[in-house]
């Protein structure tokens, strides 16, 4: 039987978020990119809207001109067309231009860079009308619908709101000229279109934090899932076991290569064993060259014996050094004692002479 989703209570792995962004499943709220679009491109009009009339307006007289209309040669018919693609293209531009760059940055900001093949795929089952319909009268989508009639109201009213304000102008408009029409009416949709995009823009936001709790919930896993994917990243058993076995032979080699190095191995006697080495012309303090417990560390007094080099059982202190020092590391200042007594009684029985600093 399959789990409710009510059992779905943690939190998804970062597998299952990968899998789900390779798949193009993200949290993204399409009215956040509108909104920014339409701020984006009123804005853009505003600043190179006076430009853009210029330069279509000198189009228009060019194209109407007698010169133009007289002369129906092919090649003055190409030319002109080709002047007019390019001032028109000119004109709009910087237009077309925000545009792709806002709907870019709309999308980025809300999921980054991603790419997902499996969303370019032709899907037949879409085309199906019956489980379309399905989709329409479903739950999530009857509240998506009336939350869009809502928002529909809402921008309604915000519209209305830039109007009422002009109702005056607006009403007088048979004692303007066309160019005061026309002003006018770009002063109007203007304004309609500020205040709805910043209105838009609001509950585009709401929209998107929205999307990102909704999709976050739908990503959660049962206990039973979890356990499922750690179990398929683990691997399979033969594999693990494969992989410790590696492990194991490159620490063997590396003992082999490290303890007969060591100045003494300190041990447990049986459960721990800590090999130290201390050069007084490259180190401040002895260092731990190879630690181990059980098996590990009896392989390293074997491989101490097979090179002569001392061992000295001291419990409390091997307990320690294993716990707290990796290997590689210089032993902290609280073992300073323990074991350059230690190093003094191992120098005295193998008769080294050389002198050394103090720990």
């Amino acid at each position: 039987m399959a789990e409710d989703a009510g059992d779905k209570t943690e939190a998804p792995t970062p597998r299952r978020r990968t899998e789900a962004r390779e798949q193009g499943n993200v949290a993204r709220s399409q009215d956040l990119t509108m909104a920014m679009m339409l701020l984006g491109v009123l804005i853009t009009l505003h600043i190179t809207g006076r430009r853009m009339i210029v330069a279509l307006k000198a189009l228009v007289h060019t194209m109407l001109s007698s010169d133009s209309l007289t002369d129906f040669s092919s090649s003055s018919a190409t030319g002109g067309a080709l002047h007019a693609l390019y001032v028109a293209g000119y004109a709009v531009a910087p237009l077309l231009i925000a545009v792709v760059i806002i709907a870019a940055v709309a999308n980025v900001v809300q999921v980054g860079f991603i790419l997902s093949p499996q969303r370019l795929q032709p899907n037949l089952g879409a085309l199906n009308p019956f489980r379309g319909v399905g989709r329409l009268f479903s739950g999530r989508n009857s509240v998506r619908i009336l939350m869009n009639l809502a928002k529909m109201a809402l921008l309604s009213m915000v519209a209305y709101s830039a109007i009422h304000s002009r109702i005056v102008l607006i009403m007088g408009v048979q004692q303007l000229t066309f160019l005061q029409i026309f002003a006018l009416g770009a002063d109007v949709i203007y304004a309609i279109g500020l205040r709805v995009g910043a209105a838009m823009l609001i509950l585009a936001i709401l929209d998107y934090a929205y999307q990102r709790w909704r999709h976050e919930r739908d990503l959660r896993m049962t206990k039973q899932e979890v356990k499922d994917e750690m179990r398929r990243m683990d691997g399979d058993p033969k594999m693990k076991a494969r992989r410790r076995q590696v492990a194991l032979a490159m620490l063997k080699r590396r003992l082999k290569k490290d303890v007969p190095t060591a100045d003494v191995v300190v041990t447990n006697p049986t459960e721990f064993a800590v090999a130290l080495k201390y050069d007084a012309g490259s180190m401040h303090a002895p260092k731990v060259i190879a630690k181990g417990q059980g098996a590990i560390a009896q392989r390293i007094r074997e491989i101490a014996i097979e090179s002569g080099v001392p061992i000295l059982e001291r419990k409390p202190l091997a307990r320690a050094l294993y716990r707290l020092v990796e290997v590689g590391q210089e032993i902290p200042e609280q073992f300073y004692a323990a074991v350059a007594e230690i190093l003094a009684y191992v120098y005295e029985l193998s008769g080294k002479t050389k002198r050394r600093q103090a720990v």
